[in-house]
């Protein structure tokens, strides 16, 4: 039987690396927990992690919206709605009447 596809929506940029660091941490974090529910799990933070200005912005984000559209469950992370990103992922989400959960 197949498992289900969650995909991780929440901030990555940050106002320098650190921040950005800590935003991976966090994805990475909820990540584990939906791989531990018996969730295959995309992660675009872990997935591009620090690959800022190898390509432009617009190359990431739609490719991670590709990823997402394959998902069966978007999970927003704390502090999604601060993104503009995590805010068109769930655009997206619902637009495709995926399940949509919010993490606190």
């Amino acid at each position: 039987m197949p498992k289900p596809v969650a995909y991780i929506a929440g901030p990555y940029r940050g106002p320098g690396p650190y921040d950005i660091l800590q935003n991976i941490r966090k994805a990475e974090h909820y990540a584990l927990k939906y791989w531990s529910l018996g969730y295959a799990v995309i992660c675009p933070h872990k997935n591009t992690a620090m690959m800022d200005g190898a390509l432009p912005d617009h190359v990431w984000l739609e490719g991670s919206m590709e990823l997402l559209r394959r998902a069966d469950v978007v999970v927003m992370l704390p502090g999604w709605e601060s993104s503009d990103g995590s805010c068109a992922e769930r655009k997206e989400a619902y637009r495709l009447d995926k399940q949509v959960v919010y993490e606190d």
